[in-house]
């Protein structure tokens, strides 16, 4: 079992290697499909949002990487991975996931042909991948100045989407479940683009900040301001270093929605967001 498990973490590096080489950032998995390697914060008594800037392994997909001596770096400090990540959202391919399931009772290949003959699209040839289950993920490219979130389901029952924040499994990986694979005459194409149609379907609606920023003062606004200009990397951090602003002044309540609707702006999905300024409560004091 050992020497099969080794066997799988070779092949896995080789597959994560190969895909680096295509500009597809990388992170080993387990068995499990979960990132190999475990957060370096997670027996620290009140850990603080980091996506990597600590230098340590461990950051899920923000260790996503196309240099080959890293990706070596990450095999070697999770020798029981059997499968890699590829990272979504990031340049050059921005690269955008759909995931049509089979565990719901939904069809989701014919919810999808439903939506390009109502929305007037048609998926090009492109990678595809086909899971354990049965299922399939298919590989578009995204513009790179737009922010495509993850969602499970709301485009249609059963179909999931990767975008910025999230990962595929890669082709040649082994889970508990089976192996995935590239489907025949896919593994040579180049992610496609993104119909334009479907790219507006997986964007959020557009958001406007100005209402939001209306009740808060100068100073509020100043730190909405400061989470919005977050560059890819530093939208937690920067949230964080605004929340504790924020209640160290005493304006942290009236300044949690005007944060959130920030952060999203950046990327952030409302989840992320409201737990890391609940954090930024907690670390100064405060009750979020």
């Amino acid at each position: 079992m050992a020497t099969t498990d080794r066997q799988a973490t070779t092949l896995a590096l080789a597959h994560a290697l190969s895909a680096a080489e295509r500009g597809l950032a990388v992170i080993p998995l387990s068995r499990t499909k979960l990132p190999a390697l475990r957060s370096p914060h997670r027996d620290d008594p009140a850990p603080s949002p980091c996506h990597g800037e600590c230098g340590r392994f461990g950051h899920g997909v923000y260790d996503a990487s196309t240099d080959p001596a890293r990706i070596r770096e990450l095999f070697a400090a999770a020798p029981w991975a059997t499968g890699y990540g590829i990272a979504c959202g990031l340049p050059p391919h921005h690269l955008i996931g759909v995931d049509l399931d089979t565990k719901s009772e939904a069809d989701s290949s014919a919810a999808l042909r439903e939506l390009a003959l109502r929305h007037l699209f048609t998926i090009p040839p492109t990678v595809v991948v086909l899971t354990p289950s049965g299922g399939r993920h298919l590989w578009l490219s995204g513009p790179p100045d737009r922010v495509v979130p993850n969602s499970a389901g709301r485009l249609a029952p059963g179909i999931d989407i990767r975008g910025a924040g999230g990962y595929l499994v890669g082709p040649g990986s082994r889970t508990r479940h089976g192996a995935y694979t590239a489907a025949p005459g896919t593994a040579h194409l180049a992610p496609a683009a993104c119909p334009p149609a479907l790219l507006r379907l997986l964007l959020p609606p557009p958001r406007t900040h100005q209402s939001a920023l209306a009740p808060v003062g100068g100073h509020g606004q100043g730190l909405v301001q400061f989470v919005l200009a977050a560059h890819e990397g530093q939208r937690n951090t920067r949230l964080f270093w605004a929340a504790c602003r924020a209640y160290e002044d005493g304006i942290g309540p009236a300044l949690v929605d005007p944060l959130v609707e920030a952060a999203l702006n950046t990327g952030l999905s409302e989840r992320e967001a409201r737990a890391t300024i609940a954090s930024a409560a907690r670390m100064t004091g405060h009750h979020p």
